[in-house]
């Protein structure tokens, strides 16, 4: 099993206060463990403050104001001083993966200097911190029926309101949330 470009979907029996309600973009999924960015968790900071707060050095103007507006979201609990830019581009920059097609994570921060410019990519969330798991430990979250899993639909992460996107991606597997029991067990 492999869920790299895949979401994980918290059930609404997710113990860790961390998760719940959570849907996180499968980044890399191996032998050796898996790492994931949480979609759907706000904090409380536009990525323009944060970029004021690091001190971006800009070398063009910011032309595009409004993608900036959106607020930086929390990517999981490991190394949380570190950001990861998820977007839809096929540039690559100093330190960008392929995910997928149309996937790129960049964790470089020659990307943040061109974020609200003619420049930046066509569609982008910025996450601090990563969900990890060690060898092992997301298996048994998944047969402790902790997540549900689907294959990524970009339209989730970049179309779809912040608040919404646990619903639509459980919506996108047939099913709806208000169905989903807190129990947990096997048939």
């Amino acid at each position: 099993m492999n869920l790299k470009n895949h979401f994980l979907v918290a059930m609404p029996s997710m113990a860790d206060e961390r998760f719940q309600h959570s849907v996180v973009y499968m980044c890399e999924h191996n032998e050796d463990g898996a790492m994931g960015l949480v979609i759907n968790q706000p904090i409380n900071i536009s990525i323009a403050n944060m970029l004021d707060q690091i001190e971006v050095e800009r070398e063009q103007d910011v032309t595009h104001p409004v993608s900036l507006d959106q607020p930086v979201l929390f990517g999981g609990p490991v190394s949380e001083d570190r950001g990861f830019v998820l977007h839809k581009n096929p540039k690559l920059f100093g330190s960008s993966v392929q995910l997928s097609d149309e996937l790129t994570v960049t964790t470089s921060k020659d990307i943040l200097s061109i974020l609200g410019t003619t420049e930046e990519p066509e569609q982008f969330i910025v996450a601090l911190g990563y969900a990890g798991w060690d060898a092992g430990q997301l298996e048994q979250e998944l047969a402790e029926n902790s997540w549900l899993t689907i294959e990524a639909d970009p339209k989730v992460i970049f179309d779809t309101p912040i608040n919404e996107r646990w619903e639509k991606a459980l919506k996108q597997m047939g099913i709806d949330a208000l169905n989903l029991s807190t129990d947990v067990g096997h048939a």
